[in-house]
């Protein structure tokens, strides 16, 4: 597995945060970190730190933005 840091931009309102996890699982990542950035006009700002499976994170990538108002902002390796 390779580790990836997300940025992302979601919803901030109950059960959003539920729901990137909920997804990253349903993809085969495995959270290794979570850092709550800041709130501002209704978005929440995080950064992620997931493993996934091989090393290639665009179809996980394109599972976040799928889900309504979630904004992956930036992906980058982890160390």
């Amino acid at each position: 597995m390779a580790l990836f840091k997300l940025h992302v931009a979601i919803p901030d309102r109950p059960g959003s945060l539920g729901t990137i996890a909920s997804a990253i699982g349903a993809a085969g990542g495995d959270i290794r970190g979570l850092v709550v950035i800041k709130a501002e006009d209704g978005r929440g700002f995080d950064e992620i730190t997931v493993a996934v499976p091989g090393s290639d994170p665009r179809d996980l990538v394109d599972v976040l933005n799928a889900i309504g108002g979630v904004e992956v902002i930036s992906i980058t390796p982890a160390q």
